[in-house]
């Protein structure tokens, strides 16, 4: 056992020995603080220790647990005592008899054996650090103390430079301007609404993750930690590139040079929604305008999320404190589980860091995690939204197209995509969830209308969330590729998603979208309970009026388009910039007083993209992550990312 290591003395104030000191000898009780410190933290390393072996000491239980057949995936990154060919949390196998009994037993005794032997050894350097002269601690705290400053003047000295690589084809990333007139003046009523937005930003909120525009002024909320990250200048810089709003990119890529700084940020962040915001947008930002700061940010973050990957399954938390490292899931998540739509929501980001850095780290988190999915069963091949990230088994048999586990699918879908249609595996892993979704979930209602439901515990739930309209664009994306000649069919799929979704819209009084609607009881498309009927600025029925656009030119999509930027300009904007209102359903709505993120992201970056032409981001180059970030197109070659397999065409 290494003596622990002490943290810098820096003024912070040490706590009193106790009475109970006064038990050592004379010269023992006139120590300096310093020096009690390092014995307090000797005794208590040692007491950890003691305890803590109870919980290594095995356990049948413990084994059984991870018996689902993923030997081979479970915990291969955690450090833990290796016995024989049974490293820790890996899987017993049972029904061979009693040779793996008895084998079990030796394991278990070597196991105890080396406990002891720990204990025996902590116990003596213990000991020795007691004997010690002043003179000798001194001197062991002095060598601490230049250890911190030399790791201090390290952090100091900044990250190392990226290797260099050679930038993906990067085209069509401006213009986009239209022939058409009347087309062109709806693309600048797009444009004058994203200024709006952003000026009510750079006015009241600056600095803040969001903007209160009633209020005005900022707002946070807890996936950021309640900490002044930027988000929405980092979710907007792209959008504010591709429409030709360059003043306002620069006073953006400005405060991210001068102030975005994760060194020491105390904060517990959502993981799935720093990545798909702050990640996706600055690797976005950097591959669209080339800046090399974008860059940098991107992957001083990502190590920050790192940790959240140290659990026995590789299975990440929800959420991580950027500064210790240390994780945890939702409370209100299904005993403790992970989210199927946030850790599977990693891939197209994670990928790219790997192909910008080296560093394959990023690359085999993801793919650990779909050969750990991959190996487990799915009850009716539908996949959970529940998975425990300690145990490696399915929580609540809860499926959802919607929240909870929309951007899995769509990350399996853009996967391939991404990497130049190699990855088959992810291809033929969409294609299996979603034939499976269509088998249990998609219905058609009594008047006609296509949804998509919610498994839950056996039964279909007749309920569509407005985050499930986003399957509509999805559907019509991967049509091309699908197996049996299928292509004609998601096409007219997700036309049938998008008509539905349109209807939940001009059902309403406002002609925007509620949260949720139901059908039943008579009522289609239309949401019954009174938390349901808010509309948050949400982009989804956009976003598939889009993909709908580009792969059929159908005119229809962008007058449905127009007729839900107009009700927006009507009901959601007020002087200090954009807000949700709370009942789509009442001619005087009140606001919700928030103008999030995703509004100047998605929303506003989907219109300006459904009125302009298709040469603007063009989808044989460009894949957009769940967040619209649009990512290059890995167009790879016979190059391998660091840590993976060659691909296979």
């Amino acid at each position: 056992m290494t003596t622990p290591a002490l943290l810098p003395l820096s003024g912070r104030r040490i706590p009193a020995l106790s009475p109970g000191a006064s038990s050592f000898p004379h010269h023992r009780a006139t120590l300096r603080l310093s020096e009690k410190f390092i014995l307090l933290l000797i005794l208590s390393a040692f007491i950890t220790l003691c305890f803590g072996a109870f919980f290594f000491l095995p356990d049948n239980s413990k084994h059984k647990r991870f018996d689902l057949g993923l030997e081979d995936v479970l915990i291969p990154h955690i450090d833990a005592p290796k016995v024989g060919k049974h490293a820790a949390g890996q899987v017993v196998i049972h029904g061979q008899g009693g040779h793996d009994e008895h084998r079990h037993r030796e394991e278990e005794e070597s196991l105890r054996d080396k406990i002891r032997a720990d204990h025996e050894r902590a116990l003596q350097e213990a000991k020795e650090k007691l004997r010690k002269s002043r003179a000798e601690l001194q001197a062991e705290i002095q060598t601490e103390k230049v250890r911190v400053v030399e790791e201090l003047k390290k952090k100091e000295a900044g990250p190392r430079p990226l290797p260099p690589v050679p930038m993906p084809k990067v085209v069509g990333v401006s213009d986009g301007e239209p022939p058409e007139p009347a087309v062109k003046e709806k693309r600048d009523k797009i444009r004058e609404m994203m200024k709006h937005a952003w000026d009510s930003y750079r006015q009241y909120g600056w600095g803040h993750n969001e903007l209160k525009p009633l209020a005005k002024k900022g707002h946070t909320t807890n996936i950021f930690g309640n900490s002044q990250m930027g988000a929405t200048i980092v979710d907007a810089l792209d959008s504010l590139y591709i429409m030709g709003l360059h003043e306002e990119f620069k006073d953006g890529q400005g405060w991210i040079e001068q102030n975005l700084d994760f060194t020491g940020v105390n904060a517990e962040v959502s993981v799935f929604e720093v990545n798909i915001r702050f990640i996706g947008g600055l690797l976005a930002a950097y591959y669209l305008s080339g800046q090399e700061v974008f860059k940098l940010k991107a992957v001083q973050l990502a190590e920050k999320l790192l940790p959240a990957f140290n659990t026995p399954t590789g299975i990440p938390w929800a959420m991580v404190n950027l500064k210790s490292g240390v994780g945890r899931n939702w409370g209100w998540a299904s005993a403790g589980s992970s989210i199927l739509a946030e850790f599977g929501t990693l891939h197209m980001e994670f990928v790219h860091l790997t192909y910008l850095t080296g560093n394959p780290v990023y690359y085999q988190k993801v793919m650990h995690i779909r050969k750990l999915l991959a190996k487990m069963d799915r009850p009716n091949g539908l996949y959970p939204n529940y998975l425990n990230p300690r145990t490696g088994r399915w929580g609540q048999h809860h499926t959802s197209v919607g929240g909870l586990g929309d951007s899995f699918y769509e990350y399996l879908l853009k996967a391939w995509l991404m990497s130049d249609k190699t990855d088959t595996e992810a291809r033929k892993t969409y294609d299996d969830a979603i034939e499976a979704i269509e088998r249990h979930l998609i219905r058609k209602s009594n008047g006609g209308l296509t949804f998509i439901g919610e498994w839950k515990n056996g039964h279909l739930e007749r309920k569509m969330g407005h985050l499930t309209c986003f399957a509509g664009g999805m559907f019509a994306l991967g049509a091309d590729g699908s197996p049996d000649d299928k292509a004609g069919h998601y096409l007219q799929l997700g036309a049938e998603i998008a008509h539905t979704c349109h209807e939940s819209y001009d059902r309403t009084v406002l002609k925007l979208g509620p949260e949720a609607f139901k059908f039943d009881s008579g009522l289609e498309a239309v949401a019954v309970r009174q938390n349901e009927k808010y509309y948050i600025l949400r982009p989804e029925v956009i976003e598939t009026y889009w993909y709908m656009w580009r792969f059929t030119h159908d005119p229809k999509y962008r007058q449905w388009g127009w007729e839900a930027a107009q009700a927006i300009d009507k009901y959601c904007r007020v002087s200090g910039g954009f807000s949700g209102v709370k009942d789509v359903y009442s001619s005087n709505p009140t606001y919700d007083d928030v103008q999030q993120s995703f509004f100047l992201a998605e929303t506003l970056k989907y219109l300006y993209l459904l009125f302009s032409s298709d040469d603007l981001l063009p989808l044989d180059s460009w894949v957009f992550n769940t967040e619209a970030h649009p990512l290059p197109v890995l167009h790879l070659g016979n190059i391998t990312l660091p840590g993976s397999q060659p691909a296979q065409r």
